[in-house]
């Protein structure tokens, strides 16, 4: 059963990734009945919906990266925030291949790695992409909201990091000394990306690099003077 699998997941007999196939190959169920009793039984933040307005109205690109399957964190916010203001969100997160009938799920692993997605694979892959520097030399501030033991490595590479209070990145960044802002929900985000901001502004008067500037979110940042405002993760 499911307690099999954590014990032998947290012993490190198999992968986060062998775990996963063996979860999602188990189900037998359609893709939209499966996505009913996801929805009844998830506990989503209410004031999430609030905060991506906040980040729509200050133009602040906002993106989801995550270890789960597109197709249904696609459907999840497409039902929790309208599918137009869900189309603003890039998903970056592991594909799937639904049988019709609901009779095989099969994860499409982003990275051949333990995890399926590395997140740390997902930033370098973007490397050569993103650049240091737009046009007049001013810079994106990088936040990045996690919470769970996939997040550990991609948190590093933010300007402004925010960990769930009592779960394992704020249990990582204490063990580790990693500066971050515990939070409860997006509503605690958001009045402290207000604060931040009001400093930044301050301190930096819009040009330049951020006062909390991380050399590690270099991989983060698009060279354009378009994306000079905050990015959310």
């Amino acid at each position: 059963g499911r307690e099999e699998l954590e014990r032998q997941f947290k012993a490190g007999e198999r992968s986060f990734k062998q775990i996963s196939d063996d979860l999602w190959g188990s189900l037998d169920i359609p893709f939209d009945d499966g996505l009913k009793s996801i929805s009844e039984n998830m506990e989503l933040d209410k004031d999430f919906k609030a905060f991506h307005d906040f980040c729509l109205n200050n133009k602040i690109p906002f993106n989801i990266i995550s270890a789960g399957l597109k197709p249904i964190l696609k459907r999840v916010l497409d039902d929790f925030i309208g599918e137009e203001a869900a189309s603003n969100i890039d998903i970056v997160a592991n594909d799937a291949e639904i049988d019709p009938e609901g009779h095989a799920w099969k994860p499409i692993w982003k990275h051949q790695t333990p995890t399926g997605h590395d997140k740390d694979v997902s930033i370098t892959e973007y490397k050569e992409a993103l650049k240091l520097e737009s046009e007049d030399g001013t810079v994106p501030m990088i936040i990045f909201i996690g919470d769970g033991v996939s997040d550990l490595a991609a948190a590093k590479h933010a300007d402004t990091l925010f960990a769930r209070r009592g779960l394992a990145l704020e249990e990582y960044c204490l063990q580790h000394r990693i500066p971050y802002y515990p939070y409860d929900t997006f509503a605690d985000i958001q009045k402290e990306i207000i604060n931040i901001a009001k400093i930044d502004d301050r301190k930096t008067k819009g040009e330049g690099l951020p006062s909390n500037f991380n050399p590690r979110a270099n991989l983060w940042r698009k060279a354009s003077s378009k994306t000079a405002v905050p990015k959310v993760f």
